[in-house]
């Protein structure tokens, strides 16, 4: 449509144009000085659209280096070290440790698509002291057995930061057991980027923690009326800080107390001040009288041996009003029926959180960010 398109590389067997080296962009380039914008960019970015379509979320620039000192003050990375992104690109948390690579002078390790062996083969042989991942990308990885993972020299790596989804308490552990203690997770979203950042230190001390709000970061926690609840109790998670978005482009917002943003989650903060998510508001389910979240019954399952990957939702029940369903993927020769599932959880749950419904598939339907996509098992 008369519109000029450069391709930076092309794939083997792709039809189209032939590509170009970026070296040779370079030396072909303009590099003639650029007049000055009349004012700061803006980013928008999708959200992960796992309860509905994927809404545009518009951010301007921050009004100072506040955001980048904040993450750097819980995270040690450091300038001109060679970062691996293994998180998509598209998804803000990809986007925003590409720029902040970008701000560190780092050299960043990129790969068209998701392979955990080349991603572990690129670490080393770039010795990347910092891995970017979103949480599925980390059980892949141990996915390859530990002989595999510690037959690639890691030993330059210092920061593997996930942020995306929830990282199994089980996960976590083992990561720490078999990789390092380098862990970070960053609990966060488009609306607000990070709200909480546990340390590996967090992680082994209080197991399930997203950990403690950063500095230039409140977090709080809030009934339905609306009124702050004390230490410990759980309520609806609000945050706020300078990474603020400015709105949905397609109009609208999020649910605001205070000028903090709603995040869609119920939590709770223990004595030592470490968050805590207890599941999504929307995804909490009431049997029999009962609240009940699913998370904690996924988290369970998913330090269950024979268990690979297991998601946990609500359906409608004509007795209980709503009962517990569960999608479980088994370990390769792994030997695992739905009794055994209900009795595991029954010896480490109580009753009412046991799923009536158990089913087995190849693998869980997840978004491209690695989201599992729930309300595509509740219609399947």
């Amino acid at each position: 449509a008369g519109r000029l398109r450069v391709a930076a590389w092309r794939e083997p067997g792709r039809r189209g144009h032939a590509g170009h080296s970026l070296a040779a962009m370079v030396a072909e380039g303009d590099s003639s000085d650029l007049p000055p914008p009349p004012a700061g960019g803006r980013a928008i970015v999708l959200t992960s659209g796992t309860t509905g379509a994927p809404k545009g979320a518009g951010r301007s620039q921050p009004p100072s280096l506040d955001p980048a000192a904040t993450l750097l003050s819980r995270i040690p990375l450091r300038a001109r070290e060679p970062t691996m992104i293994a998180a998509p690109l598209f998804h803000m948390w990809g986007f925003g440790q590409f720029m902040l690579g970008t701000s560190l002078a780092s050299t960043v390790v990129l790969r068209r698509r998701f392979d955990p062996e080349a991603t572990l083969s690129l670490t080393a042989r770039h010795a990347c002291t910092a891995l970017v991942v979103v949480p599925v990308m980390l059980q892949r990885i141990l996915d390859l057995g530990d002989e595999v993972v510690r037959g690639y020299d890691l030993r330059r790596l210092r920061v593997v930061a996930a942020s995306g989804s929830a990282i199994p308490r089980a996960v976590a552990a083992r990561w720490m057991d078999v990789v390092g203690e380098n862990l970070y997770d960053l609990y966060g979203s488009t609306e607000v980027a990070w709200a909480t950042i546990a340390t590996p230190d967090d992680l082994r001390a209080a197991p399930g923690t997203v950990g403690r709000p950063p500095r230039g970061t409140t977090v709080r926690i809030y009934d339905e009326a609306g009124l702050a609840v004390a230490p410990g109790r759980s309520g609806r998670v609000f945050v706020g800080n300078e990474m603020q978005f400015d709105g949905y482009t397609g109009g609208g917002g999020r649910e605001t107390i205070d000028g903090l943003v709603g995040m869609g989650d119920v939590g709770h903060f223990d004595a030592d001040g470490r968050l805590f998510i207890d599941g999504r508001d929307d995804d909490m389910i009431v049997s029999g009288g009962e609240n009940v979240f699913p998370g904690e019954v996924e988290d369970l399952l998913a330090g269950h041996e024979a268990i690979a990957e297991v998601a946990v939702f609500g359906v409608e029940d004509a007795e209980f009003g709503e009962r517990l369903a569960a999608v479980v993927v088994r370990r390769p020769g792994a030997d695992l029926d739905a009794d055994a599932v209900r009795r595991y959880v029954r010896r480490n749950l109580a009753g009412y959180k046991v799923p009536r419904d158990v089913e087995f598939a190849a693998e869980l339907p997840r978004t491209a960010t690695g989201k599992v996509l729930k309300r595509t098992l509740r219609e399947g």
